[in-house]
């Protein structure tokens, strides 16, 4: 199964993920929660996929991590 990709995005997806964690206000907290979940290497589902860290999600397509939702927000996919 491949890995969720973190490095090589394309510049428009990875401009876009910078901007949610700007909107969304994810802290420096939610951000090491996130480095180490990264660190892990977790498998890509086929399709949609989501990771709930409980302050924040996120949501992803494939290999791909797609966007940052609070944690309020509807997630579609298999969840993480």
């Amino acid at each position: 199964m491949p890995r969720i990709r973190w490095s090589g995005l394309p510049p428009a997806l990875r401009d876009h993920l910078f901007e949610r964690l700007r909107q969304r206000k994810i802290t420096a907290e939610d951000l090491y929660q996130l480095k180490a979940w990264r660190e892990s290497n977790p498998n890509a589902p086929d399709g949609l996929w989501y990771k709930d860290f409980g302050s924040f999600k996120i949501c992803g397509d494939g290999q791909y991590p797609k966007t940052f939702l609070l944690a309020g927000q509807a997630a579609k996919g298999q969840k993480l």
